[in-house]
């Protein structure tokens, strides 16, 4: 087989399976899409570290998979062999935050559906997820639920806290507790009455009790 021979074959013919129009329209369309979501993203985001690599790589989320689903439907052929590729790839990342798995799937279905010419559906999917995530995930809760530790000295003071802290907040559960010699520490999960904090001096105030520490807990909770 010689140089011409290669020309001849059916290589350069899938050059023009996709116009330079539906090219650039595609991945324009996919970056507007992509930087939306990394808007909604940054907007309910509420994990303790921000990482704005993740929110980026949203955006290249959804144009990576417009690209790929442009070239898997303009030949047969190419969409058997990219199945057999993509399926030896292995994502060793951890997600540590639940909701992200949801932003990459987003990201991956309006890739799809975009490059599949399914335009309008891309767009007023993307805008009600968007306006799901916003209305749900931002809406904030009547209280917040708090975790206080008490450190005592015997099982006199820990009752005298553990009193109060009924007395002074709306709800109180026992998480966990500990008792060692000479000491009795007690984690329990609370929510506050008017975000008022100024009960947490009083406790540490009662002698016997070493130390008071109360703590914001966004994480899940059973309860």
């Amino acid at each position: 087989m010689g140089f011409t021979d290669i020309f001849k074959s059916g290589f350069l013919a899938n050059v023009a399976a996709v116009s330079v129009f539906d090219m650039v329209l595609a991945m324009a369309l996919s970056f507007l899409l992509g930087l939306y979501i990394y808007y909604i993203y940054q907007k309910t985001y509420s994990g303790i570290m921000y990482s704005s690599s993740f929110g980026v790589t949203l955006v290249a989320m959804v144009m990576i998979t417009t690209l790929v689903i442009l070239a898997v439907t303009s030949n047969v052929v190419l969409s058997l062999g990219m199945v057999g590729a993509l399926s030896i790839v292995r994502f060793r990342t951890a997600i540590k935050e639940p909701l992200d798995i949801a932003f990459l799937f987003w990201s991956i279905a309006a890739g799809i559906v975009l490059a599949a010419g399914m335009i309008p559906l891309a767009v007023f999917g993307s805008v009600v997820i968007g306006a799901i995530l916003l209305a749900f995930v931002n809406k904030t809760p009547t209280t917040h639920p708090y975790i206080v530790v008490l450190r005592c000295k015997d099982t006199e003071s820990e009752k005298k806290a553990i009193d109060l802290l009924k007395e002074k907040t709306l709800k109180n559960i026992v998480k966990s507790k500990t008792v060692m010699r000479g000491l009795v520490e007690v984690n329990m999960e609370i929510r506050l009455k008017d975000n008022d904090t100024e009960f947490i001096n009083d406790v540490a105030g009662i002698e016997g009790v070493e130390s008071a520490v109360l703590v914001s807990y966004n994480g899940d909770y059973m309860g």
